[in-house]
């Protein structure tokens, strides 16, 4: 009995993988998303490892008092000042930094001119107009673009699908009240409501994915309703109403596993779509606290300061490469699932 399932799944993987573009942009995103994962360990402005006097630290595991390696101050080690930099690698001591030695939040102190300043040796994309490696902040705010959109479409889902197949199974006047609701809370401004709560609570990423999964979800209800008032009348439903079997059993065992294709497909246009909504409430000062690294934030600098090319230039690369990459796999799964290559 398992055999048709696992020979389809074989095909929809072969016939995705045949579409080269969709395909490798999915191992392109992967390789980037699971780097950004690992953030701190590229890009930190504490080193991975100290070896000081014989003995072995891990300042990113572990807060160090600066007396720990021959300072003053009992407060936590700033790895970038030059007289602990001095202490960390002579005597035969070692400190061993990551690729780019720079957090998103920490401030280059050593720069000898006016910020933003442009990319050179210490800032490879250079920094934004508080003194912080942009390079550092690109990679942490694409890590939290794409998590916020992960989870933003986690629950957008959830909800959508739902609410799509109670109003699709049960149909009548559940699914006539149901989408009278469904069209007087798209008409609600979702722009306005986001200000207001704005002004009201502190801004906060668990603020904006309450806001934003409140009006994320009735997009995609409206495709599963589709396939539900579409599945809800064949034979095997009705066998399985005869059998005793539940209505729940029915919309969930039965009926969602076929009306899953509009799901799938649509999750990467999910994703780019939370991704462009985080950024564009980032660049008109509504999104993620300061200093919260944030695409939108860096292109709302990239605009106050035109003649920094850097800023606007490596953050539109970046948000338009990831915009890219999640269409092309989202054309790919709409080819894919086509019921009529099946």
């Amino acid at each position: 009995m398992q055999a048709k399932p696992q020979k389809l799944s074989s095909r929809r993987w072969r016939r995705f993988k045949a579409n080269k573009r969709g395909y490798y942009s999915l191992i392109l995103f992967s390789i980037c998303f699971f780097l950004s994962l690992g953030a701190e360990i590229l890009s930190n402005d504490k080193p991975l490892l100290v070896s000081y006097q014989g003995s072995l630290y891990f300042p990113l595991v572990r807060e160090y008092p600066e007396t720990t390696f021959g300072g003053v101050f009992d407060t936590e080690t700033d790895y970038q000042d030059p007289f602990i930099k001095q202490k960390l690698t002579t005597g035969g001591n070692h400190a061993f930094f990551p690729l780019n030695p720079h957090s998103y939040a920490s401030i280059n102190l050593q720069i000898r001119q006016p910020v933003p300043s442009p990319p050179d040796t210490s800032n490879y994309l250079g920094t934004d107009d508080r003194g912080r490696d942009v390079l550092a902040r690109l990679l942490y705010g694409f890590r939290l673009s794409v998590i916020f959109a992960f989870i933003l479409t986690f629950i957008g889902t959830v909800i959508g699908i739902i609410t799509g197949a109670v109003q699709g199974y049960l149909g009548g006047r559940t699914d006539l009240f149901m989408q009278r609701f469904i069209e007087i809370w798209s008409a609600m401004p979702e722009l306005y409501l986001l200000i207001i709560f704005a002004s009201i609570f502190k801004p906060s990423v668990l603020l904006l994915l309450i806001l934003l999964s409140i009006f994320g979800w009735m997009g995609l209800a409206d495709y599963v309703r589709a396939e539900f008032l579409k599945g809800r009348n064949l034979d095997y439903v009705k066998a399985a109403k005869a059998l005793g079997v539940g209505n729940i059993t029915i919309m969930f065992r039965h009926l969602l596993p076929n009306g899953m294709t509009p799901v799938i497909t649509f999750l990467p246009f999910r994703l780019s779509g939370s991704i462009l909504a985080l950024t564009s409430l980032d660049f008109l000062g509504l999104g993620v606290p300061a200093p919260t690294p944030s695409l939108g934030e860096l292109l709302a600098q990239g605009k106050n300061n035109i003649e920094a090319w850097w800023l606007s230039l490596t953050t539109f690369g970046v948000l338009v490469g990831t915009l890219v990459l999640l269409i092309f796999i989202g054309e790919a799964l709409r080819e894919t699932f086509d019921p009529r290559k099946v």
